[in-house]
C-alpha cells in the first residue's frame, strides 16, 4: 500500500442494541475458543469488501456514497439462526431478500463504474450476506466444537437499515468513518 492508502469497506450495521447482543457472542468466542478476530469490527453485513483508497481522495469517495445513498431506500433486514463456512467461520444468518441483493449489486456496480473499485472474488461468487461472530483465528478443532453448539441455537432479529456505513482500518481495528442516510423514502399510496 502507498503511504496515504488505507483500507475501507462498506457495510450495513444493525441497530446498536442488536450490535451489543452480537458483540456479546463475539466475546463468548474470544473467551471460550480463543477466537478474537471478529471483535476487530462492529457487527455488520458487508456490501463492498475491503478495498484500498487514498486518504487525500476520501472526499470523492464520501461524496459518491452520499449520492448513492440519496437514491437508495431503507431496507428491511432479518437475522435468523446461525450458519457456517467450514472450517473456520461462524455467523448469524442474514435472510437474502431481493431488496438486500439489489442494494449490494447496485452498490458494487456503481463503485466499479464510477470509482473503479472492484472486488474480483465477489464478482465470481454469489452474495452471501452474514454477520460474522468468529473467523480467521477460530481453529478447525475449535470450529468442530463450536458449530454443534451454535447450529441449533435460536437467534432472530428484524430491523430496517436506513444508512450505508463506510469503515476504515486503523492498522488494528475497523472503525466507522462515515454514515450515509438512505433518503429515497417512498410512502405507500
Amino acid at each position: 500500500m502507498k503511504p496515504s492508502e488505507r483500507l475501507f469497506f462498506i457495510a450495513l450495521l444493525p441497530p446498536q442494541k442488536i450490535q451489543n447482543q452480537i458483540t456479546e457472542i463475539k466475546h463468548y468466542f474470544a473467551q471460550t475458543y480463543n477466537s478474537r478476530h471478529a471483535l476487530k469490527s462492529p457487527p455488520h453485513i458487508t456490501l463492498q469488501p475491503p478495498f484500498k483508497w487514498l486518504i487525500e481522495d476520501l472526499t470523492t469517495l464520501e461524496h459518491h456514497l452520499t449520492t448513492f445513498a440519496l437514491n437508495s431506500s431503507p431496507i428491511p433486514i432479518t437475522l435468523s439462526g446461525f450458519n457456517a463456512f467450514p472450517p473456520r467461520v461462524l455467523f448469524v444468518n442474514v435472510i437474502k431478500t431481493p431488496e438486500l441483493i439489489n442494494l449490494q449489486q447496485a452498490l458494487m456496480n456503481d463503485l466499479e463504474q464510477q470509482l473503479n473499485i472492484v472486488h474480483e472474488v465477489s464478482k465470481k461468487r454469489s452474495f452471501s450476506p452474514h454477520v460474522t461472530v468468529a473467523f480467521k483465528d477460530l481453529t478447525p478443532t475449535a470450529f468442530k466444537t463450536a458449530w454443534p453448539e451454535f447450529a441449533q441455537r435460536p437467534i432472530y432479529f428484524e430491523f430496517t437499515v436506513s444508512e450505508l456505513t463506510l469503515l476504515i482500518h486503523d492498522g488494528q481495528n475497523w472503525n466507522i468513518k462515515a454514515q450515509f442516510p438512505f433518503l429515497n423514502i417512498t410512502f405507500p399510496q
